[in-house]
């Protein structure tokens, strides 16, 4: 997870940089600045924790978080309605 400053041109450029960093590791968005990636080992954690540390803007804050995958199966997930405005049928809509 990160929280990067995006107010100037500059750190916005790092933000973009390093987004695009973590996602050619293969990590995937959980939700917006959470990023997550199943490791098989916790070898293959060390050296991806390495590589991340090379790779992390100089300003904003950076955290990595390992958990197991029973430890991730447990997570709750609570979601809310989703509301949306665009048609999600294939029923036909006729307006008068």
């Amino acid at each position: 997870m990160f929280d990067l400053p995006t107010e100037t041109v500059k750190q916005r450029k790092a933000y973009s940089k390093f987004v695009k960093f973590i996602k050619s590791k293969g990590f995937i968005m959980f939700q917006e600045s959470v990023y997550m990636k199943l490791s098989i080992n916790e070898s293959a954690v060390e050296a991806l924790t390495k590589a991340i540390k090379q790779g992390v803007p100089s300003e904003g804050f950076v955290a990595m978080l390992t958990i197991t995958e029973k430890q991730f199966n447990s997570i709750d997930l609570l979601l809310g309605e989703f509301k949306s405005d665009i048609l999600t049928t294939d029923d036909k809509v006729i307006e008068l």
